[in-house]
């Protein structure tokens, strides 16, 4: 199955000096803030030229986000695809010997059910799935 590319999630210590550092970067406003408390983290939201790049910073010492920059530090977090049909997309990922890290969707940031695939089955990348909530 094909998919376009949601976003690309970057992992930051602080959104207080990430958001305008992105800002000046990508000469583009954050158009969006918002608390994901599912996932431990404050995100913010860019759009480039239909590119759109998703700031996490987590809110729980102990958060994976919180970890993942203890351990490799600052960046490249995931990349998101779209799928029209999160769940018969996670059934089709299962059948083919993909590690889903959830075994149900979750509301995730920006109106979306989300499901990660296990980076070690991707090359390590960490890849979410998103679906829009309609």
């Amino acid at each position: 199955m094909a998919y376009n590319v949601d976003h690309i999630g970057i992992a930051v210590a602080n959104l207080e000096v990430s958001i305008p550092l992105f800002e000046r970067l990508l000469g583009s406003p954050c158009y969006k803030t918002e608390s994901v408390e599912s996932e431990n983290v404050n995100t913010a939201f860019f759009l480039k030229e239909g590119a759109k790049v998703e700031l996490l910073e987590s809110i729980d010492p102990n958060g994976v986000i919180a970890k993942f920059i203890a351990k490799k530090g600052e960046g490249m977090h995931h990349v998101a695809f779209e799928v029209p049909n999160i769940e018969a997309e996670m059934a089709r990922l299962q059948k083919e010997g993909f590690t889903l890290l959830n075994e149900v969707p979750k509301k995730g940031a920006d109106n979306k059910l989300v499901c990660f695939v296990h980076p070690k089955d991707a090359n390590g990348v960490l890849i979410e799935l998103c679906q829009t909530i309609h």
